[in-house]
């Protein structure tokens, strides 16, 4: 009788039972599932870059020292990738034209810019850019550097960067230039020793060479690559390396330093940059394969070749350097009583 009465009840509670344990199977494979599902998105590797052409901005004209070394890293990255990395000079404006190309394309490191000083000279010297220097890119890593120089004709009155200078303090002088990053650089040195010099323009820096070399002008502010060929063929003379020590190239030349000018540097450099809000591991992997490109010994001569030596920097350390380097001129400007144009 009591067997009887309770089975009923039994039944009930194995039916309960199996509903129970079918609901926690379900539960742990929908758990399961999660993580697994979870674990893969994780590991899931992100998508490759380069994933198609890498467009190189140089925004200065073909042949140029900037030109060369875009080209030399293009070549370099190209093998290293598996995808063409294709350099398009869009010169103009002293680099705002490409430069603002750059500031305007999508931020997914397919389109590169490749500067110079003047990137950081320009807002000093020029009014309405059409971007943000310090907002509208994303640094990259300063490639290479190297000083700007004093030249002198090698067969005129000055031998050496004493004789300028004691000869500056005593009559007015002409100091050439052909672009932002020189024109202040005389300056610089104009401050720094109380000299009577005067910065006489020029359109580039080949038509500035002909005239020191014709005894027409009697010094110029310019880069190592437009000194070396006048250099090396015996028309021309570095005198002055703006920067904290000599040049192997140039091992007779002094720096404005040894000469008792203390805070004249101005370095030439070749800076890599994209557009703002480029992603974290795009520009870690962009100078991480640059710092595998560099260490050819082939890449680095030819980047020798060009007078500069590779410094390849940190993304955080390129943009302290690119802070400084525009209050370093801003300031030069403001005590030399040069305004924005």
């Amino acid at each position: 009788m009591t067997a009887t009465a309770n089975t009923p009840h039994l039944a009930v509670q194995s039916t309960r039972r199996k509903a129970l344990a079918t609901l926690l199977c379900v539960a742990l494979m929908i758990t399961l599932s999660s993580i697994s599902g979870g674990r893969a998105w994780a590991q899931a590797p992100a998508a490759k870059y380069p994933s198609k052409t890498v467009t190189l901005i140089v925004p200065y004209s073909a042949g140029g020292g900037t030109d060369v070394v875009g080209r030399l890293m293009a070549h370099r990255l190209s093998e290293l990738w598996g995808q063409s990395v294709v350099v398009e000079n869009r010169s103009g404006a002293n680099g705002v034209i490409g430069s603002n190309y750059v500031a305007r394309a999508p931020a997914d490191g397919h389109t590169l810019l490749l500067v110079v000083g003047s990137h950081v000279v320009n807002p000093v010297l020029m009014k309405n850019l059409p971007y943000d220097t310090d907002k509208a890119f994303t640094p990259i890593t300063n490639i290479a550097s190297s000083p700007s120089v004093l030249v002198v004709q090698a067969k005129g009155p000055y031998k050496t960067l004493s004789d300028v200078l004691s000869a500056a303090r005593n009559k007015q002088l002409g100091v050439g230039y052909s672009e932002g990053q020189t024109r202040l650089t005389g300056e610089m040195i104009k401050q720094a020793g109380k000299l009577q010099i005067v910065g006489v323009p020029y359109k580039g820096g080949a038509p500035m060479m002909v005239d020191i070399i014709g005894g027409h002008l009697p010094m110029g502010v310019t880069s190592v690559v437009t000194a070396l060929p006048h250099v090396r063929s015996g028309a021309l003379r570095v005198v002055g390396v703006a920067d904290t020590k000599r040049m192997t190239l140039f091992p007779d030349a002094m720096t404005f330093k040894e000469a008792g000018l203390d805070g004249v540097q101005s370095l030439n450099w070749y800076g890599l940059l994209g557009p703002a809000g480029l992603p974290r591991p795009i520009v870690e992997q962009i100078n991480k394969d640059l710092t595998k490109v560099a260490a050819d010994p082939a890449v680095m001569k030819q980047i020798e070749n060009q007078g500069a030596h590779m410094v390849l920097t940190p993304p955080g350390e390129f943009r302290d350097f690119l802070d400084s380097e525009l209050k370093k001129w801003m300031l030069v400007a403001q005590r030399g009583g040069i305004t924005a144009e």
